[in-house]
């Protein structure tokens, strides 16, 4: 694991970031695995699909637009200061037998010191990037922002959204950059079983307009580079539409598939047997969503460590133990089985009887 560590430190030095890079990276567990969605769905219980959330105990199914740090009381991240929400779609296996398990998520791998982030229930690690301090601007309180298309059923950017295979337990092969790696990363669910389990990346826009908080579709204040999406540690020049670069924020979530690698179960035809909880057989409809929670000036800090910061406390941020994470929790509004065998996906009835 520490060559892991200095692999990933040597690939940031060969990109030219090395020299004052801010990289706060840190663990979240679950604090909820239900149908709602207050970005998208504000108000409706239940949502139309499933997901896994972490962060701030204010999720609920409606947030209000307002600077959500005063809202929350506690947080399952790493960072006391951050009662941020992050949530993305669940996975679910589908069998031989058309019946639906979801496939639960397991803690990350040890990097940088980083107890936290292997002990997690469940759960996301979440990333933050800055090329070196002063050239990004932290969200503001309010900000909230959305990324990827749920009904998209082809490949756009591998770099914004991927899945790696890992060929081995213990993250095997886990050797190069998200959404890099030619042999193990796929845009879509990967199509051989995978001996280590199956992660997922998700990364946002780095533009934003300078103004609006939230957009209509909440997508359209953000943007990506002149030049295009940002690979994983880089940020391009912003648009003048969206002239305000922000911090580069990545989801990573690590999907146990381990237990459904019998290709005995696997549908009849030989495809690969996962599907998202959207219905999505494809990988491609992979999202994510953002309400931003930060206290204060804390994550501004993180991005402004003037000689550079490899860390989950990268501006002497305030943190607390897994213990105490696991313990912020909030009332589950929609009260249904999420662990059990399905004969449909939860919320898709109409969907699969398309499928």
């Amino acid at each position: 694991m520490i060559w892991s560590a200095l692999l990933f430190a040597a690939l940031a030095d060969a990109q030219g970031f090395m020299n004052g890079l801010n990289h706060l990276r840190f663990g979240c567990s679950q604090i909820t695995i239900e149908r709602l969605d207050p970005l998208v769905d504000p108000g409706k219980m239940p949502s139309p699909h499933m997901h896994q959330v972490v962060g701030g105990n204010a999720f609920n199914a409606t947030m209000p637009n307002t600077d959500i740090s005063q809202v929350a009381t506690c947080t399952t991240c790493n960072p006391s200061d951050d009662l941020s929400n992050y949530w993305t779609a669940n996975i679910y296996f589908q069998g031989r037998n058309g019946s639906y398990k979801r496939v639960p998520q397991m803690p990350n791998r040890f990097l940088f010191n980083d107890r936290f982030t292997t002990q997690t229930s469940g759960g996301v690690t979440v990333y933050y990037i800055a090329p070196r301090a002063g050239t990004v601007t932290a969200f503001k309180p309010g900000f909230r922002m959305f990324v990827g298309d749920v009904h998209r059923k082809t490949s756009l950017y591998k770099s914004q959204s991927c899945f790696r295979c890992f060929s081995a337990t213990n993250f095997g092969g886990d050797d190069a950059a998200p959404c890099t790696d030619a042999r193990r990363d796929f845009e879509g669910f990967p199509p051989q079983p995978c001996p280590g389990g199956i992660r997922s990346n998700v990364l946002y826009p780095t533009c934003w307009d300078g103004k609006n908080l939230d957009s209509p579709n909440h997508k359209d204040h953000v943007a990506y580079p002149s030049a295009g999406p940002s690979t994983f540690l880089s940020t391009g020049n912003c648009p003048s539409t969206h002239p305000v670069k922000i911090p580069q924020l990545m989801l990573e979530i690590v999907w146990d598939t381990t237990k459904f690698n019998d290709k005995a179960q696997w549908p009849a035809d030989g495809s690969q047997p996962f599907v998202l909880s959207t219905g999505d057989k494809t990988g491609y409809g992979q999202h994510g969503d953002y309400v931003f929670g930060w206290k204060g000036d804390s994550l501004q800090r993180a991005m402004d460590v003037k000689n550079g910061c490899f860390s989950f406390d990268c501006g002497n941020q305030k943190v607390q133990n897994v213990e105490n994470a696991n313990r912020c929790q909030i009332t589950k509004k929609v009260r249904e089985d999420v662990d059990g065998w399905f004969d449909e996906l939860p919320g898709m009835a109409a969907m699969n009887k398309k499928l």
